[in-house]
């Protein structure tokens, strides 16, 4: 016997990034950051480590919330915190989606938004992006109830500019939600759309830039009706004391997050120049991350295996129409100094072989 809905049974799992269960490898291939965060962040968790850990959390997080609002210059009420924006998303989804409702995204782009409209058993919308990934023509569907956008994108580190983000906004029946994991690295952003457009959501999260991916924690910026009827749907105590307090920690220390910016948007520059001398197409990126396109799908696939002989992990984005690209995380000037040593290596013995 079956005990699941039709619509799991059908579904695919979402399968997140390799995590290697041994240490020594260079982990390039999840988009974490590669340094350290705040001191403040360690000092806050060892002093929440405490006997308050028998009480339950504030199942509103306000102190988040209205360290959020003070960073993003928004309102608390304004402000809905979750454990990570993954579980935000879902909470979007089951706000706003049921079966047979239609959630919209670009493909390709991140892949939990058709896995949550799966669980939901609405009808997932993939529009393609165009070769330069701006924004899809086909994206405004009727009658949709979701539209996602990544932004900057991930695969493909792209950005889709305020001005037309908007315009989406406008044209769009249901919510848009614009889920900015990478903002932070990108030179600009969408926050000034939530006061602009009553159904424009906005995600942010303190695992890329705060270096917090470890800890869940996660903030939906949206105006309060929206705010109000997604806190029915959220769990009780969705968020825990040592998470609040790392976060809020995080959040407080904007210069530590500034240097750590700096540094990454520098070695994302010099990642990407090299990567062109070598021969690769490299999309210009706005995020933690860039992404390559190789000659093809055995070349993409038989350097990711040797650069993981070597005990370095990239991503292999194996899905349709990106067969042949790599996706490579920023790490220290080290360990893209070691990645690209290696590189340089493998496509010389691959043009030695020819």
């Amino acid at each position: 016997m079956n005990f699941f809905r039709k619509n799991i049974k059908k579904m695919t799992a979402y399968v997140p990034g390799e995590q290697p269960q041994e240490p020594g490898y260079i982990k390039l291939n999840t988009n974490e950051n590669p340094y350290t965060p705040s001191p403040r962040v360690l000092a806050a968790l060892k002093e929440a480590a405490s006997s308050s850990l028998r009480l339950y959390p504030d199942p509103m997080a306000t102190q988040v919330r209205k360290k959020v609002a003070e960073v993003l210059g928004t309102r608390p009420e304004r402000v809905l915190v979750g454990n990570g924006s993954d579980e935000l998303l879902g909470i979007i989804a089951r706000s706003f989606a049921g079966p047979g409702d239609k959630i919209v995204f670009p493909y390709p782009t991140y892949l939990l938004y058709k896995t949550l409209a799966e669980i939901q058993d609405a009808i997932p919308v993939e529009v393609d992006f165009p070769e330069d990934f701006s924004l899809p023509r086909g994206i405004v569907v009727k009658g949709a109830k979701i539209t996602f956008l990544c932004n900057p994108n991930s695969p493909s580190g792209t950005m889709v500019w305020p001005e037309e983000v908007s315009q989406l906004a406008r044209q769009i029946e249901g919510v848009l939600v614009i889920d900015e994991a990478y903002v932070d690295f990108a030179d600009t952003n969408c926050l000034s759309l939530v006061e602009e457009h009553p159904n424009v959501l906005m995600l942010r999260t303190v695992s890329k830039s705060y270096s917090l991916a470890g800890l869940r924690l996660g903030f939906c910026i949206a105006q309060e009706p929206l705010i109000e009827g997604m806190l029915k749907v959220k769990d009780s105590y969705n968020v825990d004391r040592l998470s609040m307090a790392a976060g809020l920690a995080a959040l407080d220390d904007q210069e530590h997050l500034r240097t750590n910016l700096a540094k990454v948007r520098e070695t994302r520059a010099y990642l990407t120049e090299s990567l062109r001398e070598m021969g690769f197409f490299v999309y210009p990126s706005q995020a933690n991350f860039v992404f390559l396109r190789c000659q093809d799908s055995r070349t993409a696939r038989e350097i990711y295996e040797q650069l993981k002989s070597q005990r370095i992990l990239i991503r292999h984005l194996n899905y349709r129409k990106l067969e042949d690209c790599l996706r490579i995380s920023v790490g220290t000037p080290e360990e893209i100094e070691r990645l690209l040593e290696c590189l340089s290596e493998i496509t010389c013995e691959a043009r030695k072989g020819k």
